[in-house]
């Protein structure tokens, strides 16, 4: 039992450590998937989106400590209890998300490793095995440290995950996993290879037969029912290709220019999702940073998924000199994890990314 408790002990430990490692590095990122989680499309608990920020940070901060806890052997009735809680909800969750198809990507890796909610909710279940394993063998658990050696790694893993934290807050991700990352083509991430996989989907259609509902499966095509017709549905059977970029558009409402601007020898991007909650501060530093890039000869737009009225206030207020194009928000927010943030392109590879604590560091 002992080796059994010490092997799950590694186990868990290390794979807390990276989960949590992964989303502390984009915090932002997670708590935008902790609020699709608490939308009425899923939990149905909408009054906690405006925390998701601070619940995010809580969580994938509590994820590491917990790691480094079991690790050292540091308070470890606290630690697999804690552990066990844990894992009960995130099981409840994927399965939930799961079955009811309500999330595609759990987001428990953040972008690094994109995990189905069946896969997660496999992951799951593995890890609430072994920390089963760990509840019943708690009395193997034996600190590594003495006393004294024990509270400073606990101290300095707090304290190294906070800084961590708010560095990434008030910068940008230290490490980014997504298609938007520097170096990385934009066009090329929206290609669809020729002989990439198609989705495969099964659609069960419902007829009014004789005065009596009936169902009939096909592929996709209409069947042939002499009958009247009540309702569909879609069923996905395999996913098919996704493309790295998706929804991401340079448009305003009668025009599309995506092609347009990503073939720009020099383009800066200023991407703000929401005009109404971008960060007045950073705001502020746009107009003398645009005019300089305009005087060196860049083309200058601002990304938003706001509407015509809100473009317009912004730039009336602020005397911005560049013009607002439309895209998805949801697009928006992969792109940057900062608003403003800010993007240096070149025929639509970003060749320089930043927030707009940052905005200096940008070379025009």
């Amino acid at each position: 039992m002992k080796y059994i408790v010490n092997i799950s002990r590694i186990l868990v430990g290390v794979l807390f450590i990276i989960s949590g490692f992964v989303k502390l590095n984009d915090p932002l990122g997670f708590s935008y998937k902790l609020q699709e989680y608490f939308s009425a499309d899923v939990l149905n608990i909408p009054f906690l989106e405006p925390y998701a920020l601070g619940i995010s940070i809580f969580v994938v901060i509590f994820e590491v400590i917990l790691g480094v806890f079991l690790l050292i052997g540091y308070k470890p009735k606290f630690t697999v209890w804690s552990l066990l809680g844990m894992i009960v909800f995130f099981t409840f969750l994927t399965f939930y998300s799961a079955y009811f198809e309500k999330v595609k990507d759990c987001g428990c890796f953040g972008d690094a490793i994109p995990l189905t909610p069946w896969e997660s909710f496999t992951k799951d279940v593995v890890l609430l095995i072994l920390i089963l394993i760990l509840f019943f063998g708690v009395k193997h658990i034996k600190p590594i440290f003495s006393k004294l050696g024990l509270t400073v790694v606990a101290l300095l893993s707090f304290i190294g995950c906070l800084w961590f934290g708010y560095h990434v807050l008030m910068h940008l991700p230290s490490i980014d996993f997504r298609a938007y990352a520097v170096g990385k083509n934009i066009m090329d991430g929206m290609i669809v290879p020729e002989d990439a996989p198609k989705p495969v989907q099964e659609f069960t259609w419902t007829f009014k037969v004789n005065g009596e509902e009936k169902e009939f499966v096909t592929n996709g095509s209409y069947p042939e029912v002499d009958g009247e017709y009540v309702g569909v549905e879609t069923k996905i059977i395999e996913e098919g290709y996704d493309p790295p970029v998706k929804d991401f558009s340079i448009e305003t409402e009668d025009e599309d220019f995506t092609e347009y601007y990503l073939n720009e020898d020099h383009l800066i991007m200023i991407v703000m999702y929401n005009l109404d909650t971008a960060e007045k501060e950073g705001v502020v530093k746009l107009k003398a940073f645009s005019d300089e890039a305009l005087k060196k000869g860049y083309t200058v737009i601002g990304m938003t998924a706001s509407g015509e009225e809100a473009k317009q206030r912004m730039k009336d207020q602020y005397k911005l000199n560049f013009d607002f194009f439309l895209c998805d928000e949801k697009a928006l927010k992969t792109v940057v994890r900062s608003s403003p943030g800010i993007l240096k392109l070149q025929k639509g590879t970003v060749i320089q990314k930043v927030h707009w604590n940052d905005l200096e560091d940008i070379n025009l």
